[in-house]
């Protein structure tokens, strides 16, 4: 299959967001006291869920405007 890089790169996004999105449920569960997590782990997600975020929207941005910022090995 030969898919250019700016789609993988946008599908990449989409993967970020929907996995952004379960991590946002993770932890509505853990306040909504349904889940029983320690405070240092609900810090490690809130963290993750920023990293996720902030991928999803630099790589679809980035893809939006056909520029390839993905390593060349991908």
């Amino acid at each position: 299959m030969n898919i250019s890089a700016v789609n993988i790169q946008a599908i990449t996004a989409v993967v970020f967001f929907a996995a952004a999105i379960a991590v946002s449920r993770m932890i509505v569960n853990i306040y909504s006291g349904r889940w029983k997590a320690h405070s240092a782990m609900l810090l490690y997600m809130r963290v993750l869920l920023g990293f996720l975020l902030a991928g999803a929207v630099v790589l679809g941005y980035y893809s939006f405007a056909g520029i390839d910022v993905m390593p060349a090995g991908w």
